[in-house]
């Protein structure tokens, strides 16, 4: 398998892409549940299924070009087709000394945008979860130990790590759409239904006074390369008094759900958003509505 990834890594941005495309598809054709789960998910977002329809094949080049990001060579950089505008934002939050919290979803090239951002604005501390396959741990661990890149495995010490991080003025990155371990969450309104959310994003903001920046990574047509986009930094958790957690978990899922809704045809609407971890406590019926209440 690593040979195979080795032997895709050499062809060029445009021909993943297409071959991404194809493979979207035909798990789009095969696959009753894949299907199911998307449609779902699209419609509690509120968004009509033609508007989400292009990330069916989005979600085959986000596969098909990870052995390209995965296995560049580590002295080679990857801004050489990206381009990036919003950068002072993250100028304005360095200079106050503040740290910085780069967040995002699921949606578009997530996998290259940490290695920007570490060759932008290194070092920046992401967490990960190690893969379960042994050839595959081995080759994520490789493609994310980087220059600017401090990747570590989801722990106690990872967080400890992170606020570490912010408190010396440097960077951490992270992925706030994705379903937190039991006791690293707690249950809050995602486009109207309850969803288990990590509260690490939140607890660092409101513990270290770093600037929450949303960042977007789109691919742009044909192979072209891409385009970041670094957005204003989430207004609403700097208050006084402060925000409780819930809310500001509320506002950061907020945010989430304006940059999906702004770019439909690039998340990853198959992801199990609403899943309840092995452990975690049951939402209530009513708990999104509670949810929302509390934090207007």
């Amino acid at each position: 398998m690593l040979l195979l990834f080795r032997f895709f890594s050499f062809w060029p941005l445009r021909a993943l892409h297409a071959l991404g495309a194809a493979l979207g598809w035909t798990v789009w054709a095969l696959s009753p549940r894949y299907r199911a789960t998307f449609r779902s998910n699209v419609a509690q977002a509120g968004v009509n299924f033609e508007q989400a329809r292009p990330a069916i094949a989005e979600a085959g080049r986000f596969v098909a070009e990870l052995p390209k990001l995965w296995m560049r060579p580590h002295g080679q950089s990857c801004l050489g087709n990206v381009k990036v505008t919003g950068q002072a934002h993250v100028e304005a939050a360095f200079s106050a000394g503040r740290g910085v919290i780069f967040f995002g979803p699921h949606a578009g090239s997530f996998e290259l945008a940490p290695q920007v951002l570490a060759e932008l604005y290194g070092p920046v501390t992401a967490i990960y979860r190690p893969a379960r396959k042994p050839w595959l741990a081995r080759l994520t661990q490789l493609s994310r130990q980087r220059p600017g890149m401090v990747a570590i495995p989801a722990s106690l010490s990872g967080i400890r790590q992170m606020h570490k991080a912010l408190k010396a003025n440097a960077a951490v990155a992270l992925l706030t759409d994705q379903v937190p371990p039991e006791g690293l969450g707690v249950w809050a309104p995602f486009f109207g239904k309850s969803a288990y959310t990590m509260t690490l994003a939140a607890r660092l903001a409101l513990q270290s006074g770093a600037a929450l920046l949303p960042v977007r990574l789109l691919r742009l047509p044909r192979g072209a390369g891409y385009d970041m986009e670094i957005l204003p930094p989430l207004t609403g958790l700097y208050t006084t008094p402060p925000p409780d957690l819930l809310q500001a978990v509320t506002l950061v899922n907020q945010c989430i759900e304006s940059l999906i809704l702004s770019q439909p045809g690039h998340y990853l609407w198959a992801y199990a958003r609403y899943k309840k971890p092995r452990g975690a406590p049951a939402a209530t019926a009513d708990s999104a509505a509670d949810n929302g209440k509390e934090s207007s």
